[in-house]
């Protein structure tokens, strides 16, 4: 039977950047504050026809980023949490690899993932050991130029992939630049890489055409996943719009007194939308879209930066690190690449069976989260959660791999 999660604390508010609407601890009890967005746009401002890092960082009440030299902020999601809330704990993938495609360089990487995998117990996944390889966007050793930005949203993706999949195996690969061609490059590598079974794309722009792109994302047997955007509800966004991904949109998780431990509403940043450029998912017919192309997304996780903002270990500069508290649909496109990858369930090559159709079959599987929203729209669907299918949350969120 497909749950349904309530809201813990109220409708959710549109995004306003910097806004400081509550100071209640990200694992607020049911009746705290209605949830508003305090945090920072991670990556600048892209050019024209670039892609823009979908990462975001947490900030207090006076707008200072959260972060703590010493240890984690007390505030931020834990592995331990995110596998309780999605309830992954004690499953594994038999080191199946997730790639994580993002742009520019990022030295200490390695470094970095060590402190985060050790801190919270969680075994070395290194490059010596084989666990992790970072090349550039044609599989070569010559990496990009450092920009903090990037870096610090493979900061996010990396150790979200650690959270939620240990045993993975993980491949980074760092495109020469933002543009959508770099980054297509860099996916397309990563689909010829051994052992890669999912991929995942933490970024986006304007709607396109898969006729013009498509070539990088159509990888039938491969997990493709795509970040849905942190500005709400403002129309398809690609690759997430595109008919060969997994759009995947975005929660607020907050600490709940129910069987399940946890409550869910429609994160307010997450981005939606129904895509006039490309073809409607055979999968989705029968869920009542309301879109006659492709209808963007299709699950969600986490992706609040206050309320489950991830925990990470990330770079202030090409030398040094700190603790900070990171989300954005950033944080949920590596979840679910790495769900999948404990699956092991991502279509099939050799019938050309997409694994963006898989949790259509198995929503049952799915929380399904119905409540909150993140805009105005019509139809409601696309922008206000309920019971089933809406554009926020998609068919919902993980409860297990069974979804998968």
């Amino acid at each position: 039977m497909k749950r349904r999660i309530l809201s813990a604390a109220g409708s959710a508010l549109l995004l306003v950047a910097g806004l400081a609407v509550s100071s209640a601890p990200a694992w607020a009890a049911p009746g705290a504050p209605a949830r508003g967005d305090r945090s920072i746009q991670v990556c600048a401002t892209p050019r024209a026809g670039d892609a823009a890092c979908t990462a975001r960082q947490a900030v207090d009440p006076s707008g200072h980023v959260i972060s703590n030299a010493s240890a984690p902020p007390s505030t931020g999601l834990r592995p331990s949490q995110l596998q309780s809330a999605y309830h992954l704990a004690g499953t594994a993938s038999g080191g199946r690899t997730v790639a994580i495609v993002d742009a520019y360089g990022y030295p200490n990487l390695a470094r970095d993932l060590a402190t985060y995998r050790s801190q919270f117990g969680l075994p070395a996944c290194t490059t010596s050991d084989g666990c992790l390889r970072v090349v550039n966007e044609t599989g070569g050793t010559r990496l990009p130029r450092f920009n903090l930005g990037w870096a610090q949203e493979q900061s996010l993706d990396v150790d979200a992939v650690s959270a939620a999949c240990p045993d993975c195996k993980i491949v980074v690969l760092q495109a020469n630049t933002a543009s959508f061609s770099d980054l297509g490059t860099a996916v397309q590598t990563a689909a010829k890489l051994p052992g890669v079974v999912a991929i995942s794309n933490s970024y986006g722009g304007s709607d396109a055409a898969d006729s013009t792109y498509g070539k990088y994302y159509n990888f039938p047997g491969i997990a493709v996943t795509a970040s849905a955007g942190d500005n709400g509800y403002q129309g398809a966004s690609y690759p997430a719009s595109s008919s060969y991904v997994t759009a995947v949109g975005g929660t607020s998780l907050v600490a709940a007194s129910n069987p399940r431990g946890w409550s869910e509403s429609v994160w307010s940043g997450t981005g939606s939308g129904c895509s006039s450029l490309n073809t409607t998912l055979q999968a989705a017919s029968a869920d009542n879209t309301g879109c006659g192309g492709r209808a963007m997304n299709d699950v969600a996780a986490v992706s609040d930066p206050n309320y489950g903002g991830l925990a990470v270990y990330y770079p202030t500069s090409s030398a040094n690190s700190t603790w900070g508290q990171f989300g954005g649909t950033s944080e949920a496109s590596p979840i679910i690449a790495s769900v999948y990858a404990l699956s092991g369930n991502t279509g099939s090559k050799a019938t050309g069976t997409y694994a963006n159709s898989v949790p259509y079959a198995h929503a049952g599987s799915l929380f399904d989260v119905s409540a909150g929203s993140n805009g105005t729209c019509s139809p409601s669907q696309w922008c206000t959660a309920r019971t089933g299918w809406d554009g926020p949350t998609g068919l919902g969120t993980p409860d297990g791999v069974a979804g998968f």
